[in-house]
């Protein structure tokens, strides 16, 4: 991942219009030279969120929200630090500029990618609308259900069967083969995609980063559907289509409905379920369960297909979810059929029914592994529990194991004891990491830091107290991440002089790639802004702490180094009693309450 050099986060900064941020998503009024509206981060009937005009600054007077752009989108839409970087980049058309690290293989910048496949995607759109070849793909289109309305709201095109009527288009709109090679759109010397109707696939913010091609006659060459292969833009393991029509809901409801096909998540978010997505066919991976995690959901339905596949990747997809203590349920669907046929033949009344009556994980597993063993004979019973009690043993939350364990017996009708759900299980011991399904390397100093300057970013100009609380008690000496005291000395010289200290002026003071990507990590967690004095002043206990003991374990490594005298010797063993004695204490200023509760 690259960084963005600071002359282009600067002329990102100069052309964002707060207003036009926040409008599509808060009703503001304007009331002399500032503008009211509902605050979408508590409930309340009176405006109390204000802009005023030309400022970069939003503050709500009721809950205390305060933010610029950037928070804004972070904490409304669940965006990263960099997907709202981007999206206002797009918005506003600045060409993000990346400042790439020696060891990433140079390449077009990602806007110019963007670009060239949102031409792409315009174009396929007028062919299928306005050629004669792309009438009887509409006749198509139509047979199957999918309306005009329809195929302009989700942009759905055609691809020329002829060759390089695609290619003259991009051409004339200075679009070089090179680029077009790097979308993935052009491959071996021809068009990659032809004589099919093209879905766009869009990233979480909704920028084209490929497409899904679906053949719509006999003897168009190859499967029914082929999608853009692997680019910089496309990776198929990590992208989650319909993501950007949907995270918004997804984001508030803390939940989603999975499902299999494309085709399958517009038709649902059309007909009003628009907190549904889908992988690439099954392959549903952990990279993709991530992404929904880090949105905060808490309860997963799968509608996949009825057939052998679907039940299996149902299996696969609920298992990766309950891992991570989150609830699944499945929507239980004839076997020729999918939510597609469901909606276009009995309307959203029904697949709401089918919502409503969906089963839980467990007894969907129990049911679908008792079609395979065979359960009358005892050795049946046994590999059927056995095989499932080990795969609930290997999830991440130990109550979800132990509850899980008793359902299991309930369901298959055996004696808790046998299969170890009252005493006999042991969790399972493990290092996790938040929001994610991998392993991976813990560094508590850089887990405690950016704790630490998590609370300043976000809640610093709207709770000054935190500015005054750090001063009073760390100094860059307490830091041992060199970005993470970088980041601090910073923003403590920016706060003294009453400098603006909003996200995107923070990532242009930052001349090391380093020091952005530990900002981009950051960002990356939610704090809870009731409880910011309470928390900030724990944190910071837990820094003087490490702070101390690390002092005493240099003295204690000087002393037995064998380098000291005597005398040396017995100067660092009273200086050790003496720090000892004296364990720190987080200062808190006058007139600063120690806890919020």
């Amino acid at each position: 991942m690259g960084t963005f050099s600071r002359e282009s986060l600067e002329l990102l900064r100069s052309r964002i219009d707060l207003i036009e941020v926040l409008s599509p998503y808060i009703k503001l009024q304007r009331s002399g030279a500032a503008y009211k509206g509902l605050c979408p981060f508590h409930d309340e009937k009176t405006p109390s969120l204000i802009i005023q005009r030309g400022d970069s600054h939003y503050h709500c007077f009721g809950c205390g929200a305060h933010g610029d752009a950037i928070q804004f989108l972070m904490t409304h839409l669940k965006m990263s630090f960099l997907e709202a970087v981007e999206n206002l980049a797009d918005r506003f058309h600045v060409q993000l500029e990346e400042v790439q690290d020696d060891n990433r293989p140079k390449g077009p910048p990602k806007a110019v990618l963007k670009d060239a496949l949102e031409r792409a995607c315009q174009f396929y759109q007028f062919y299928l609308l306005h050629t004669l070849e792309g009438h009887a793909a509409l006749d198509y289109l139509y047979s199957r259900g999918i309306t005009l309305d329809f195929i302009n709201q989700f942009q759905i095109g055609l691809a020329p069967k002829a060759p390089g009527i695609f290619l003259k288009v991009m051409w004339e709109q200075k679009v070089s083969n090179a680029i077009l090679e790097e979308t993935g759109l052009f491959s071996k010397g021809r068009e990659f995609f032809s004589d099919r109707i093209t879905i766009p696939i869009r990233d979480a913010v909704g920028a084209v980063i490929g497409f899904s091609a679906r053949k719509y006659k006999t003897d168009t060459f190859g499967g029914k559907y082929i999608n853009t292969s692997e680019t910089l833009l496309f990776k198929k393991s990590k992208v989650l289509f319909g993501l950007s029509f949907s995270r918004k809901t997804i984001a508030k409801e803390r939940r989603a409905l999975i499902v299999e096909g494309q085709i399958d998540a517009l038709r649902l978010i059309y007909s009003g379920f628009n907190w549904t997505v889908a992988g690439q066919g099954t392959a549903f991976g952990e990279d993709q369960a991530k992404e929904l995690i880090h949105l905060g959901v808490r309860q997963v339905y799968l509608a996949l297909d009825g057939d052998t596949a679907g039940q299996e990747a149902a299996v696969k997809i609920g298992n990766i979810f309950q891992k991570e203590g989150i609830e699944v349920l499945v929507v239980t669907l004839p076997e020729k059929s999918d939510p597609d046929v469901i909606l276009q033949e009995k309307g959203p009344e029904e697949w709401q029914k089918r919502l409503e009556g969906s089963i839980d994980y467990l007894t969907f597993l129990v049911a679908h592994l008792s079609k395979l063993i065979n359960t009358q004979s005892p050795a049946g019973k046994n590999e059927l529990v056995q095989s499932i009690a080990k795969k609930i043993r290997e999830w991440d939350h130990p109550l979800m194991v132990h509850e899980s364990l008793r359902k299991l017996a309930r369901l298959t009708h055996t004696p808790e004891s046998i299969i170890g759900a009252p005493e006999q299980n042991v969790p399972q011991i493990y290092i996790k990491r938040s929001a994610s399904v991998t392993f991976t390397e813990i560094d508590p100093d850089r887990i405690l830091e950016a704790d630490l300057l998590r609370w300043l970013f976000l809640m610093g100009e709207a709770c000054p107290e935190l500015v005054r609380i750090a001063e009073a008690n760390l100094s860059p000496d307490h830091f041992r991440i060199s970005a993470g005291r970088s980041l601090y000395e910073k923003y403590l010289a920016a706060a003294r002089e009453n400098r603006p200290r909003d996200l995107l002026t923070l990532a242009i003071d930052l001349e090391k790639a380093e020091q952005q990507l530990f900002m981009a990590e950051i960002l990356q967690k939610r704090v809870n802004r009731e409880k910011a004095s309470a928390c900030f002043i724990e944190t910071v206990q837990r820094m003087l702490e490490r702070h101390w003991m690390h002092q005493r374990e240099e003295i204690k490594l000087k002393i037995y180094s064998g380098t000291c005298s005597e005398e040396e010797v017995l100067g660092l063993a009273r200086q050790f009693d003496l720090l000892k004695k004296i364990r720190p204490q987080a200062t808190v200023p006058e007139g600063i309450k120690r806890a919020d509760a």
